[in-house]
């Protein structure tokens, strides 16, 4: 092990007008000799007590993280709310605490303890947050020497950030995890004929009787995850939604429709099958395989579903930032976010197969005020595709193409 062999964090938060100009402050120090490893007061905007609050536990973990990573670590705070949410004994419900105590939860190593402390012996993170407000410092300030300092030395120079050469995808990865679980619907009529059925079809056919019972063991298989779950947002083509519908009442949350997660229009090749495509357009079949920007039977392409599909993307990931959101969807949307959260070119989608009833697990990190609207910045890590609840067989060709 390097460094300490334990850490204490002690952090604090406060706003002026509750919400008001906010910070917070935090201090690491080595538990046996309770020298100041770091320090970070921070400004953060207008802000609540509790949030202040949260992001100075925030900080703390994260110096802790860079500066201590092997050391156990205890937790120091005056609000009672946040270690005892933290503790596990209090529910988090206000919408504005959970991606907070999300990611302290992601930051915190394995047996970290919280204690409340009264105020006054929390009077240095405190301090840390009032010289922020005061405009008197302004981000992390590392010890030259933490092994030979008190508790009140000195600070270095603040900076913005703690130096570091860890890899970019680390750091991300820290931030605040939004999951989505991307369940393919089930089978209709078309599905076990092999029918183009795009986003507007005419016939636009429901779940057949099999097609429910195969939504209905997903959601079985799903509903541990039921108090974890924010919503179901299901395309409002109808075997979609209601494959959502079904989803949204076994696990207990409520169904928001999104048009962008909808299935690709195939214009005239609608309901047609993939044989009877090449027998009557066999030009544009040929010139559509493997291209992005070919649309099928006057349709759409891929690159017009891509842009609603991440328009609708972020869209969701703005409103559930630190949540769990299960998306019920089709083929090609879902092809389309597992692409863009690989970094894969979309003409991966022809190289990629999801089954009906199918899941794919997609995690997304952005900071804890959420990703920024129309940036395009999103970093992810695929979890899961394209797969299947227990029972089913995972070679079964009779819904192939």
């Amino acid at each position: 092990m390097t460094g300490p062999r334990a850490v204490v964090i002690e952090a604090d938060g406060g706003s002026r007008g509750n919400p008001g100009n906010a910070a917070y402050g935090a201090v690491l120090k080595d538990a046996d000799t309770g020298a100041v490893i770091a320090e970070d007061g921070t400004r953060i905007g207008v802000a609540s007590n509790n949030v202040a609050e949260y992001r100075g536990l925030i900080a703390g973990l994260e110096l802790a993280a860079e500066l201590a990573p092997d050391a156990d670590v205890e937790v120091r705070m005056d609000s009672k709310l946040v270690v005892e949410q933290m503790s596990g004994n209090w529910k988090i419900k206000h919408p504005d605490m959970k991606p907070l105590a999300l990611e302290a939860n992601r930051l915190a190593p394995f047996g970290t303890t919280y204690t409340w402390v009264p105020r006054e012996q929390n009077k240095h993170a405190d301090r840390l947050a009032n010289e922020a407000l005061d405009g008197k410092r302004s981000g992390v300030t590392v010890a030259a020497d933490p092994g030979h300092r008190g508790d009140e030395a000195a600070p270095t120079e603040a900076t913005d950030a703690v130096e570091t050469d860890e890899p970019r995808w680390v750091a991300w990865r820290r931030q605040v995890q939004t999951t989505l679980v991307l369940v393919r619907h089930g089978v209709t009529e078309h599905t076990t004929q092999k029918r183009f059925s795009g986003g507007t079809s005419s016939a636009n056919p429901g779940l057949s009787e099999e097609g429910r019972a195969q939504v209905r063991s997903v959601a079985e298989w799903l509903a541990p995850l039921g108090d974890r779950v924010d919503a179901v947002v299901a395309s409002p083509v109808r075997r979609a939604l209601e494959s959502g519908q079904i989803l949204a009442e076994r696990l207990g949350v409520p169904v928001e429709e999104e048009p962008g997660f909808a299935e690709m229009d195939f214009g005239t090749w609608d309901g047609l099958t993939f044989e009877e495509v090449a027998a009557e357009y066999p030009a544009d079949l040929d010139a559509w395989v493997g291209t992005t920007d070919q649309r099928p039977g006057g349709g759409e392409s891929l690159q017009m579903v891509r842009d609603r599909v991440l328009a609708a993307l972020d869209g969701v990931l703005a409103r559930h930032v630190g949540g769990t959101v299960v998306v019920a969807s089709h083929v090609t949307p879902i092809k389309v976010v597992v692409a863009d959260a690989i970094g894969a070119p979309l003409e991966s989608q022809f190289r990629m197969e999801l089954r009906p009833a199918s899941v794919t697990v997609v995690s997304f990190f952005s900071p804890p005020e959420g990703p920024v609207p129309g940036s395009g910045e999103r970093h992810a890590s695929l979890r899961a595709f394209n797969t299947l609840a227990p029972g089913v067989d995972l070679l079964d060709e009779s819904t192939r193409w």
